[in-house]
């Protein structure tokens, strides 16, 4: 009869902690359009696997009557399961319970699942929906906050972290997402900013809605600060079982390897006829990944953000790449500040986490402007030049058309390890393009010219038939090859199959000092 006491007690304890803020507040949630901690990370984990940890923790505080409100979970549900059979740990904040707000005991629970997924080496998922720092506990909460952001800093690079943000994310709260590898929005429900629009009107007299400052869009389009945009909160889980199936468990390990019936030695006729005659002339490069990977499927990042560089993930021979491309679809695909930072974040996830790197370049250089060169655009396009350099994973280029100037050494040239550097014969490698050179060789002869817009079309011809091509790169062993654009597949894959057990490292040092 003790036992059976005992067990219905826990029980109950039980029952208490999975109704969090109680069925009224669960209901409020549900008509806000949001599901609950548990119903969130039940559709996240694989059915039956989660395992729950410090389900009855309780916070400590005393102050203003909070010795009377003490809820079993504090407000966080935190533990471990497993996606597609793999092993995650996973923080889930509920809203019910004080706003989802942090305490120091709300802390510890997230401290606690990162410690250890530090010691097993598996990635650790965040869902977030918090209304901040509980203003009860002063500077208790702020402390939680800063033991947070020291354990995403120690585990970066080491186990990949993911953050879903599905509900208010406020003032010091946006930390630990922006410290994170992956952010992931929830359409309609979710915010991201420092300061709210009631202290930004107080303070800059600016009005501005909670969407248009944080919203999804907002920070998927503007700021750069999200990944990806979820339609709802079923997407945003799709996204993240898509993204963890590219990426390994921690830095010591490879990528998952899948099995593909996409044979490896498929040869696309199409590609042949991708990259324009006319040099000026715009092209999706989207088109030649999805022609080139495995079933076609590339798994864009950042979309909607400096769309004049393209980043994803994708396979070939089953294999997990990260693929960095201009597109001249868009701004012609030159290089930006925003465009730099972009590209040279993901270069540096991949290099943390074994994932070879494949390059499509087609770059007529970095975009000129009083605005870029105000905003830095020297330290932002030397952070690309440094991802790129500083990485040791294997690392294939393909010029499909321009590479000119700088641009040319900062997109994984030769000169900065990259391992195999391909060209198509549509490849222009020079200093500039060829109406700039022009106007710059032959200055004095253009002026001296009876006829200076003729001459300078008849140099121009000049010009790109000796310059803009790839041969002379190739002369010097700037590239490795000049190949046929449709085998492309095949070449790529032979590579990456030769630098299956590629070793590079860098010189022994505390840390290199990145531009930022």
């Amino acid at each position: 009869m003790g036992i059976e006491k005992k067990i219905n007690d826990l029980k109950e304890k039980e029952r208490l902690a999975e109704l969090g803020g109680g069925e009224a507040r669960i209901e409020r949630q549900h008509r806000a359009g949001k599901l609950t901690a548990r119903e969130r990370i039940r559709l996240l984990l694989d059915e039956g696997s989660f395992q729950e940890m410090d389900k009855l923790v309780r916070h400590q505080c005393h102050d203003f009557g909070m010795e009377k409100k003490r809820i079993y979970g504090d407000g966080v549900v935190t533990g471990y399961g497993t996606i597609n059979g793999r092993t995650v740990f996973v923080f889930a904040q509920d809203f019910t319970v004080f706003g989802g707000s942090l305490s120091l005991t709300n802390a510890a629970k997230i401290c606690k699942i990162m410690d250890l997924a530090m010691k097993v080496g598996v990635p650790v998922i965040g869902l977030n929906d918090s209304g901040g720092a509980r203003i009860q506990e002063g500077v208790a909460s702020l402390a939680g906050y800063a033991d947070i952001f020291l354990r995403n800093v120690l585990a970066s690079g080491v186990i990949p972290q993911i953050s879903a943000i599905m509900g208010p994310c406020a003032g010091g709260a946006v930390y630990s997402p922006a410290l994170t590898d992956f952010i992931i929005m929830t359409k309609n429900i979710s915010n991201m900013f420092i300061t709210g629009p009631d202290v930004i009107r107080e303070v800059t007299h600016e009005e501005v809605t909670m969407e248009e400052l944080g919203g999804a869009e907002t920070h998927n389009t503007i700021s750069g600060v999200a990944h990806f945009a979820a339609e709802d909160e079923e997407h945003t889980f799709d996204l993240i079982r898509e993204l963890l199936s590219f990426i390994p468990d921690n830095n010591l390990e490879d990528p998952p390897l899948l099995e593909t019936t996409d044979p490896s030695d498929r040869v696309e006729e199409e590609l042949n006829e991708v990259v324009p005659d006319d040099p000026n002339q715009p092209y999706d490069i989207r088109q030649v990944i999805r022609l080139v990977v495995d079933d076609n499927y590339f798994f864009e990042v950042q979309e909607h953000y400096a769309p004049n560089i393209v980043i994803g993930f994708a396979r070939l021979a089953g294999q997990s790449v990260g693929i960095v491309a201009n597109q001249p679809d868009h701004l012609a695909g030159v290089l930006d500040i925003n465009a730099s930072d972009k590209a040279a974040r993901f270069v540096r996830f991949c290099d943390a986490f074994n994932i070879p790197l494949i390059t499509f370049e087609d770059v007529p250089g970095f975009l000129p402007g009083v605005a870029q060169e105000h905003g830095g655009i020297i330290r932002h396009g030397a952070k690309l030049l440094y991802a790129f350099a500083e990485a040791t994973v294997p690392k294939i280029t393909i010029i499909t058309r321009k590479a000119y100037g700088g641009a040319y050494c900062v997109m994984a040239s030769k000169h900065i390890r990259a391992d195999i550097n391909y060209a198509y014969p549509t490849a222009e490698i020079a200093v500039m393009g060829p109406e700039g050179a022009v106007s710059i060789v032959y200055k004095r002869e253009l002026d001296a010219a009876a006829s200076p817009a003729e001459l300078h079309q008849e140099k121009v011809k000049e010009f790109r038939e000796k310059f803009a091509n790839p041969y002379i790169a190739c002369e010097k062993g700037f590239l490795d090859e000049v190949i046929e654009p449709k085998f492309t597949r095949p070449k790529l894959i032979a590579a990456l199959k030769m630098m299956e057990n590629k070793r590079d490292s860098n010189p022994a040092k505390k840390h290199g000092n990145i531009p930022l």
